[in-house]
C-alpha cells in the first residue's frame, strides 16, 4: 500500500469506529480486524501502519469527530507529513478543500472534562497513553520465578505478589504457559482488586459481576482451590467463558450462576448472610480503561452514566445482603469519576450504619473517601476505584 492508501484505509476505519461509537456498535479492535479480513492483500506492515494511524487519530480527538476524514485531518495538524497523502491519487484521499474543518484535539467530550478535574494532568489525558501488558501467575500451576524466567525482560509488578509485567508485546495466547493455565492476562489494577478480597482457603466468596471470570480465577488461586467461589453475571455470553478458563487454570472450586436482571436477590437467596467476602466489580463508565479503548470516550453520555450509577447502587444493596456478619464486601469500578467511586460508597455508608471502611492490603493508590484510587500515572495500572467494607 502507498502512504496515501494507508491514510485512506485509516479514514475508512475511523468512519466505522465513529458510527459504532454513536450507535453502540462493535469496538475499534473488532472493526479493524473485520476491515483487514476483507482485504487480505494488505501485508502485516501495512496493517500495522494503518492501525497505528487510526488509533493515533482516535486518541487525539476528545469529542467524537464528524467523520474519519476530519479525524485524520486533525492528526495531520500534528503530523504534517500526512497532509501530502491527501493527493487525490487512485487509492488515496481526495485533496483538502480550504473550507474543510479538522477535528479538534481534546481530552474527552466537554461534559466529562470538568468531572476529571480532580485528577493530576497526566491522568486526565490517559487516552493518549498505552497500557503495559501484565500477567498474573496462577499459583495452582506455577510460581512467579518460573514465569519471569519464561519471559525475558519481564519484571515483578509492585504491590501484587503474583504479577509479571512484560517488557514487550508477545503472542500470549500461543505461549505454553498460557495454554496450560499457568498465567492469565490481567492488568495490575485488576490484580489489586482481587487482592483486596484477602481471600484465603476455605472461604465462601461471591463474585457478583464475574463476567469472563478473571478475578474469580485470581480468588481461586489465592484460596489454593479450597472453599467455594460463586461467579455470577447477567451476561450469558461473558459468563460462558468462565468455565473453560477455570478448567484450563485447574480451578475446581468455581461455580457459575447466570442471573436474571432485576431478580438477582431471589436467585441468591440461599447465600444471604453467609459469604465471607463479596466482590462487586461493577459495570461502569470505563474511564479508567481509555488507554486500551480510547473510543470509549465517544460512547459515554450523561444519561448512560446516570443509569450506571443507579445500577451500581442496586448491586451494592444486593451484595451487602449476602455478606455474613463480620464478613467483607469489596467494591471496585474501572472508573476515575468520583460519582462512581468515592461518592457511590459514601452514599452506601450513609444508608447502612452497620458497615465501615476497612483497610486495603496494599499501599498503591491515593486516598479517595472510603477507598483508594489507582491511576496510570501514579500506579502504572488502569484507573480503578477500590474499597473494602466490613459488616458489623
Amino acid at each position: 500500500m502507498t502512504p496515501a492508501a494507508r491514510v485512506q484505509a485509516a479514514i475508512e476505519i475511523l468512519d466505522q469506529v465513529i458510527a459504532a461509537a454513536r450507535d453502540n456498535g462493535a469496538a475499534a479492535d473488532t472493526l479493524i480486524a473485520r476491515y483487514f479480513r476483507d482485504r487480505r492483500y494488505a501485508g502485516a506492515k501495512d496493517r500495522r501502519a494503518v492501525r497505528e494511524l487510526a488509533y493515533a487519530a482516535i486518541r487525539r480527538a476528545g469529542e467524537r469527530p464528524d467523520s474519519g476524514r476530519a479525524a485524520m485531518l486533525g492528526l495531520a495538524e500534528e503530523q504534517p507529513e500526512l497532509r501530502a497523502s491527501f493527493d487525490g491519487s487512485a487509492h488515496g484521499p481526495p485533496p483538502v478543500d480550504a473550507a474543510e474543518k479538522a477535528a479538534p484535539a481534546g481530552i474527552a467530550p466537554q461534559w466529562l472534562v470538568d468531572r476529571l478535574s480532580h485528577l493530576p494532568v497526566p491522568d486526565r489525558t490517559l487516552a493518549a497513553g498505552r497500557a503495559a501488558l501484565d500477567l498474573r501467575v496462577n499459583r495452582l500451576k506455577a510460581d512467579q520465578d518460573a514465569v519471569l524466567a519464561a519471559y525475558p525482560g519481564s519484571a515483578p509488578t509492585a504491590h501484587a505478589p503474583d504479577g509479571v509485567r512484560l517488557a514487550e508485546a508477545v503472542a500470549i495466547d500461543a505461549h505454553p504457559l498460557f495454554l496450560d493455565g499457568s498465567v492469565e492476562v490481567q492488568d495490575l489494577g485488576s490484580q489489586l482488586v482481587a487482592l483486596a478480597c484477602e481471600a484465603t482457603p476455605g472461604m465462601l466468596a461471591v463474585d457478583l459481576c464475574a463476567g469472563a471470570g478473571g478475578k474469580a480465577l485470581a480468588l481461586a488461586s489465592a484460596m489454593a482451590n479450597q472453599g467455594r467461589i460463586l461467579g455470577c453475571d447477567t451476561d450469558r455470553s461473558r459468563l460462558s467463558r468462565l468455565s473453560p478458563r477455570a478448567a484450563r487454570a485447574g480451578a475446581t472450586i468455581i461455580e457459575t450462576m447466570l442471573l436474571d436482571p432485576g431478580k438477582e436477590a431471589e436467585a441468591l437467596a440461599a447465600t444471604k448472610d453467609s459469604a465471607d467476602v463479596v466482590l462487586i466489580d461493577a459495570p461502569c463508565s470505563g474511564t479508567g480503561t481509555w488507554r486500551r479503548n480510547p473510543e470509549a470516550r465517544w460512547r459515554l453520555t450523561p444519561e448512560r452514566l446516570e443509569r450506571l450509577i443507579a445500577l451500581q447502587a442496586r448491586l451494592l444493596e444486593i451484595g451487602s445482603e449476602l455478606v455474613r456478619p463480620g464478613g467483607h464486601m469489596v467494591y471496585a469500578v474501572c472508573s476515575l469519576l468520583r460519582e462512581e467511586g468515592e461518592m457511590q460508597l459514601a452514599d452506601f455508608l450513609n444508608r447502612h450504619q452497620g458497615w465501615t471502611p476497612a483497610p486495603l492490603p496494599f499501599a498503591a493508590g491515593t486516598a479517595a473517601g472510603p477507598g483508594r484510587l489507582l491511576t496510570p500515572s501514579n500506579d502504572g495500572t488502569d484507573g480503578f476505584f477500590v474499597a473494602r467494607l466490613a459488616r458489623a
